[in-house]
């Protein structure tokens, strides 16, 4: 087979912060190393499992990080084949014929809770997974070790967080979709032995899963559009890969993504523009017109999935939120499960992510589906915002 030469990729530090204000400080965490392939497949490319593989190598402490991420590569694969085929297996419309509401108050949609189950079962066998915690799960879940003749190496060492299908509610008109998802250590103290039945204490150790973006090991998301894309960091970068049907693996196309730190797209629902914070209103008033810091007339790209306006903001520059407004006070985003790791994404490319008033990845979350305003993007441009807020 013929090998040529791929990019070297760049590799930046990860940053740590405590997770209870009673606790000694965590030690500074180790910086993460990215592979870099002198040699690659001309018919195979560099596909994710020889990525995380060579991660493993290169990192000793993510030894069983591509175990998790073997079952979130599978999940994927499997909701977009389910995502695909939605309009001819039946999958389309509302989950019980309607009626069916998350903790949110949200109705699901078919998708989301099949999408759900299957993120579950495929993180749950890998046996890497402590506790995960979903856009429609009511509370974090505790996941079992599992008695099998099987044997797995079981080490409950990872939290999980995730939205398994974001933009489902425009599922059905065939408009891009995704799976966003975010990974933390596990505290290997927090042993439950029925989640069902839990001791103040047990469910104390539970809600543990509350943490700030910048404990984050991994973060990334799979986008179900012209093709399935895999993009994610371990805090070394943002790496993209596609999936080739032919093969069924997904391969390396976007080494070291970087985003532009200048831009002139912005992606809000303007719909909601009247009824911003002052700062938020007026600077993106100025952009329209031109009158902003870097003097380009912007334009407006939004998609409504999250997954698919990020993507293109990672991929061209730009600005994605959703701000705060009178009817959403503190947004409309989920911190844990969309925010933080989006965050984390946006950052390690090089790009910021704020409240307009504070950095998103050092907010502490008090509860699961907590929500936050959010914008995120091209440096410069964030920047500006940021500035607004501050008055300057």
């Amino acid at each position: 087979m013929a090998f040529v030469p791929l990019t070297p990729s760049f590799t930046a530090p990860r940053s740590s912060t405590l997770l209870r204000s009673a606790a000694p400080p965590a030690p500074k965490a180790p910086v993460r190393k990215a592979p870099i392939f002198d040699e690659v497949c001309e018919t195979t490319g560099v596909t994710l499992t020889r990525f995380m593989i060579e991660v493993a190598m290169l990192n000793p402490e993510l030894q069983e990080l591509p175990s998790l991420f073997s079952g979130i590569e599978t999940a994927c694969k499997a909701i977009s084949n389910m995502v695909k085929r939605s309009q001819l297996t039946g999958l389309t419309g509302l989950a019980d014929g309607g009626g069916s509401i998350n903790v949110q108050g949200e109705e699901q949609k078919q998708l989301d809770v099949m999408t759900n189950d299957v993120l579950k079962r495929a993180l749950r066998f890998t046996g890497k997974l402590g506790v995960l915690a979903s856009e429609e799960e009511d509370t974090p879940v505790d996941v079992p070790l599992q008695k099998t003749d099987v044997m797995f190496d079981e080490t409950n060492k990872y939290v999980a967080v995730f939205d398994p299908l974001d933009g489902s509610s425009n599922v059905d008109a065939g408009i891009p979709t995704g799976t966003i998802f975010g990974i933390f250590e596990h505290d290997e103290e927090c042993v439950i032995e029925n989640s069902k039945d839990m001791t103040e204490d047990e469910m104390k150790c539970l809600v543990n899963t509350l943490k700030p973006g910048t404990d984050l090991i991994a973060s990334g998301y799979c986008l179900y559009s012209s093709s399935c894309f895999f993009v994610f960091t371990i805090g070394s970068g943002v790496y993209g890969f596609t999936l080739d049907e032919n093969i069924g693996e997904f391969v390396l196309s976007h080494p070291n993504i970087k985003i532009p730190e200048t831009s002139k797209i912005y992606s809000f629902n303007e719909a909601n523009l009247p009824q911003w914070d002052p700062p938020m209103r007026e600077t993106v008033e100025k952009w329209r017109l031109g009158e902003g810091k870097s003097g380009k007339s912007f334009s407006s790209r939004y998609i409504g999935s999250m997954v698919g306006d990020v993507h293109r903001t990672l991929l061209y520059g730009g600005v994605f939120g959703y701000p705060s407004d009178k009817k959403n006070k503190n947004g409309k985003l989920r911190l844990l499960y969309e925010g933080a790791p989006m965050s984390y994404l946006m950052e390690q490319a090089g790009g910021l992510s704020t409240t307009g008033t504070e950095r998103v990845l050092e907010i502490v979350p008090t509860e699961v589906h907590q929500r936050v305003p959010i914008v995120m993007g091209s440096k410069n441009d964030v920047q500006e915002i940021i500035d607004a807020y501050a008055g300057k």
